[in-house]
């Protein structure tokens, strides 16, 4: 997807473009294409963005480490402001406080909007935070030859201690 030049938006019908796409997104390990479309409009002083994309993504389950496929899709929008950045005396420190009025996206009124860049961030955050390929998932099996039974010779100490105790205090 090309870069959207955002004052080339202001001349369009309805200060508004849509784009249709099926196209694989840098970064992003997909089976499928990415498919779906976007909307990107003008609104003077921000632009809303609404997308709605679908995809095959292959994950690694967390509890037994198997590959799995999951359909990923999103229907989600967005307001991204429009200002210039204010350059200030701690504009170039390595590390500075946010307020949370500064949590939102912002864009320079004459810069441009990178419609996969922002499909990449969309699609990263619909992923699943736990990944788990079934919900009869057992997990990692334990070799069988493993028992409870079976304590590991660096626990022998507390495991010696906490048999002497159960004996001292038997009725």
């Amino acid at each position: 997807m090309e870069a959207i030049y955002i004052p080339q938006l202001l001349k369009l019908p309805g200060r508004k473009e849509e784009i249709k796409f099926q196209d694989s997104i840098s970064g992003l390990d997909t089976l499928t294409p990415v498919k779906g479309v976007m909307s990107i409009r003008h609104g003077g002083t921000f632009l809303e963005v609404l997308a709605q994309a679908e995809t095959i993504v292959t994950l690694t389950c967390d509890r037994c480490l198997q590959n799995y496929n999951h359909r990923l899709s999103i229907n989600t929008s967005e307001i991204i402001w429009l200002e210039e950045e204010k350059a200030t005396e701690d504009s170039f420190l390595s590390e500075k406080e946010v307020s949370l009025e500064d949590l939102s996206e912002t864009l320079p009124p004459n810069g441009y909007f990178q419609p996969s860049v922002w499909l990449y961030e969309q699609l990263s955050l619909a992923m699943p935070m736990q990944k788990v390929c079934g919900q009869d998932c057992r997990g990692a099996d334990s070799p069988k030859e493993i028992t409870e039974s079976v304590v590991d010779s660096r626990w022998s100490s507390l495991a010696a201690l906490k048999e002497q105790l159960s004996k001292n205090y038997e009725l």
